[in-house]
């Protein structure tokens, strides 16, 4: 698979093209359903976010699915629009949470107005979310994005008390990385299927699909916080360290760190006590315990279980898109 060619643009960019039609109506929607006739703060905030340039990647997994399976109604636009207000609620939760001042390389919504428009415009869209599913008549869409929802909120609370934990391991870690990421990507291939009326073990593959796809992104994710170049991903490198968030090329190096190394992260990530030049050691310490390279090899793994679930679902060129989009997802760090 070629990444750089003209004729083979990215997997995102291809499902956008041949999503097109179906995402020009999915932001119609959006830009309805975030009006506000009483709080005209609402749709700026939002506006900030929804039109920052994200790729919309999990409102096209939910129009993809859908297409794949041979559905032809209306409702997965109003399923992908629900994908993306839960999306975009979250990240103007996270921003507060984590008191961020910068998004896809623009300023937080949190730094240009406050915390509380952050957090009260969240959780409208979560209602307006709400609103969307039910107008799809679906009680088992309804059910598995509700639960997405809750999940989504569980794994953000678990990453509250794991993050600046030493004794959080990679289990820990990978039931924080299912609710506050994976989530949502399952839940927006699953419902695709089942609006479409596919039958169970496609529903299932898809899912998995997601489910797999979700980790391996938030992985790369991580790395990318350690390696990465922040023209291009929007962070500063070294955000996660400075906010003392243990990830997964960390816990790798502490579960090989010896006292010393050990008392090392404990000042810097459970105590926060950070000096002039620790980054740079921690980075060092990464690269002696080959911590990059075996996280690198996690996400890998995971494209590769996205891949697998593909095998269930019907021949369709939105499916090779799927497979070569997992590809894409870890070639950022290969």
């Amino acid at each position: 698979m070629s990444l750089d060619t003209p004729a083979a643009t990215k997997p995102h960019e291809r499902l956008a093209t041949h999503l097109a039609e179906d995402m020009d109506a999915v932001n119609v929607l959006i830009r309805e359903r975030m009006a506000s006739e009483h709080a005209p703060r609402i749709p700026e905030v939002t506006a900030h976010l929804v039109e920052a340039g994200g790729k919309r990647l999990r409102p096209m997994l939910t129009l993809a699915t859908a297409r794949l399976c041979g559905y032809t109604g209306p409702y997965h636009v109003h399923l992908a629009a629900t994908v993306e207000f839960i999306h975009t609620a979250t990240l103007l939760h996270d921003d507060v949470v984590d008191e961020s001042n910068q998004r896809r390389g623009r300023p937080t919504a949190n730094l240009l107005w406050d915390n509380q428009s952050s957090v009260l415009v969240g959780d409208y869209l979560f209602a307006r979310s709400f609103q969307l599913m039910v107008e799809t008549g679906s009680l088992r869409v309804l059910d598995i994005l509700a639960n997405a929802a809750a999940t989504i909120a569980e794994g953000e609370v678990l990453q509250l008390s794991a993050a600046q934990d030493l004794a959080t391991d990679e289990d820990i870690y990978l039931k924080v990385v299912r609710g506050k990421t994976a989530a949502l990507f399952s839940a927006a291939t699953e419902v695709g299927g089942v609006i479409a009326g596919a039958d169970e073990a496609q529903v299932r593959a898809l899912f998995t699909y997601g489910d797999a796809l979700g980790i391996a992104f938030q992985i790369v994710d991580d790395l990318l916080d350690y390696g990465g170049d922040s023209t291009k991903t929007g962070k500063n490198i070294g955000d996660d360290f400075r906010e003392r968030k243990l990830t997964l090329p960390v816990i790798k190096a502490v579960a090989k760190a010896d006292l010393e190394e050990r008392a090392f992260w404990s000042r810097v990530i459970e105590k926060g006590d950070q000096r002039d030049g620790d980054l740079e050691h921690a980075l060092a310490l990464l690269d002696r315990h080959g911590a990059m390279a075996a996280t690198r090899a996690d996400a890998v793994a995971y494209a590769a279980q996205a891949k697998a679930a593909l095998e269930a679902v019907a021949p369709h060129p939105l499916t090779d898109m799927l497979r070569d989009l997992a590809d894409y997802v870890v070639a950022r760090v290969t």
